[in-house]
């Protein structure tokens, strides 16, 4: 009985700890050349971040990503903004990432994660997957999936966590 209570008391505490996490894992991944790069590095001088899975064989991600670059340059005027892409292509395709993202000239950072260890430690399962993290790195706000127009409600969200404001 001892055991059985000792057990449920690290479920728990387990439990606790993984649900309060709202900051971003520290995952290594790679850049589009193939570097290292720690995800706990992800830094915006106190702005806000928008994360987003990805993959080149995902319409609605390439879709959203596209949508999001029409207008990337004035929600960083407006904002301070930055956009991180994280293309889920596995280590098969992860070659044609930096080719792909070239074509479509966005000037977002990306990175890739083959092995899929970022993707697990964010509870990613499907793509497209979004994130906004505050201008402290928490996570306040995500959604999966895309519809044309959602890029619209994306920025007035980011409106707010730029103005320091709580999203309800």
């Amino acid at each position: 009985m001892k055991q059985i209570c000792v057990l449920v008391g690290t479920f728990i505490t387990f439990l606790g700890v993984n649900f309060s996490q709202n900051n971003i894992p520290a995952v290594t991944i790679q850049d589009i050349k193939g570097g290292s790069f720690n995800t706990a590095e992800l830094q915006n001088n106190g702005k806000p971040i928008i994360i987003s899975f990805w993959a080149t064989w995902c319409k609605p991600c390439v879709a959203e990503l596209t949508a999001i670059a029409e207008n990337y340059a004035d929600w960083q005027k407006e904002t301070g903004v930055k956009v991180v892409a994280i293309s889920i292509d596995d280590a098969r395709n992860v070659a044609k990432v930096e080719p792909f993202v070239n074509g479509k000239a966005w000037e977002y950072e990306v990175y890739c994660d083959p092995n899929g260890d970022f993707k697990r430690a964010m509870s990613v399962n499907t793509v497209p997957h979004t994130f906004l993290l505050d201008g402290k790195g928490n996570i306040v706000w995500q959604h999966n999936s895309y519809n044309p127009g959602d890029e619209d409600e994306l920025l007035e969200l980011v409106k707010k966590v730029s103005k320091g404001e709580k999203i309800e």
